[in-house]
């Protein structure tokens, strides 16, 4: 019963949106690092996805920037990867600070949080002031093709996941150096326990950073999942963008060239360096199926991978609806007070 109504929600929240459009298939190789001289498309993804695969540390390997420009509340600097459309390659952060003094004066904890895919520009900014409200500064990061960062000619953030295979993997990868590049302001701000938190798209790339910066302390993933092509492929939610790729891949094709932006693949770095986290996972998500959330869990277990798990009666949309929301934010709020707030020694 609570499984069909759920289902029917899910839904009927999927046809609110009916701006959806199926863009044209495209190789993308402008839009990424060639590391052969072919002039063949596929060759050069092939290659190229290869190598990000082999060399993931350099593949997220961000360069430093002193060009930090903050008004108190707006935080601005330029991108790592500059993309062909002016306005994606500045990024741009709202900063929330928390009013709350931990007893402990050597602890300065902070949160980069990131939205969902389409999230507008108001989307997780409640969770952010929850955070600074409960004694952890949150630092609002909007993603490539978000927000101010959309070229003018699209009503969605249709770039950031779309069938153009080069820009989608150029993308991800651009969120990801982006919020590391996040983590050194927060670092010269005096901040010293920084986690990561991220819903849906979000979550993959807050996975990404954290898998690849020791940096962060914790980390929260809300809907976790394993592979981007196979989130794409059968999830409700982006068939319009399955539309645009099926009469040129196959899922086994898709999940191999957006491998190098899957959470998946990178689980066992975490072994290295264990570090704290919570997963949340909607038991009816017909966006990121659960048979792949359960695919993930397996993983960590497999590599004896400590994580926290809230597994909630609901779907991917009604997530974010009252009581879900407010349950669950709750739940994000407890795990970076017990993490970033504990009595451990801060250098």
């Amino acid at each position: 019963m609570l499984e069909r109504w759920i289902t029917s929600q899910e839904k009927r929240r999927l046809a609110r949106d009916t701006n959806r459009r199926v863009l044209p298939f495209e190789w993308g190789a402008e839009f990424i690092e060639a590391r052969n001289g072919s002039d063949d498309p596929r060759r050069i993804l092939d290659e190229y996805v290869g190598w990000a695969m082999k060399n993931s540390e350099e593949f997220f390997r961000h360069v430093p920037t002193v060009e930090f420009h903050f008004d108190g509340r707006h935080l601005t600097f330029p991108s790592q990867i500059e993309s062909p459309y002016p306005e994606n390659n500045t990024v741009f952060a709202r900063y929330y600070p928390s009013k709350q003094l931990s007893s402990r004066k050597k602890i300065r904890p902070a949160v980069i949080v990131m939205p969902q895919w389409n999230g507008d520009f108001d989307a997780h900014v409640a969770l952010a002031q929850l955070f600074a409200r409960f004694g952890i500064s949150a630092l609002r990061l909007s993603m490539p093709y978000h927000d101010s960062r959309k070229p003018p000619h699209l009503e969605r953030s249709d770039y950031m996941v779309s069938s153009n295979i080069g820009r989608t993997l150029q993308a991800s990868r651009q969120a990801v150096l982006d919020v590391k590049r996040a983590a050194d302001w927060l670092l010269g701000q005096g901040f010293n326990r920084i986690a990561v938190m991220g819903t849906s798209i979000g979550s993959s790339v807050a996975f990404l950073a954290f898998a690849h910066d020791p940096r962060f302390a914790a980390a929260i993933f809300n809907h976790g999942s394993s592979y981007f092509g196979d989130v794409v492929w059968t999830g409700i939610t982006t068939q319009h963008v399955r539309q645009g790729i099926e009469s040129h891949l196959t899922q086994d094709q898709l999940r191999h060239y957006w491998s190098p932006i899957s959470p998946f693949p990178f689980i066992r770095r975490l072994k290295q360096n264990p570090r704290k986290m919570l997963i949340v996972s909607a038991e009816y998500d017909l966006s990121f199926l659960p048979c792949f959330s359960q695919d993930v869990f397996r993983e960590y277990e497999a590599h004896g991978i400590p994580f926290e798990l809230q597994l909630m009666p609901c779907g991917h949309y009604t997530l974010g609806t009252f009581p879900f929301k407010w349950w669950v934010a709750g739940r994000m709020v407890r795990f970076l007070r017990k993490h970033l707030l504990s009595p451990q020694t801060v250098s």
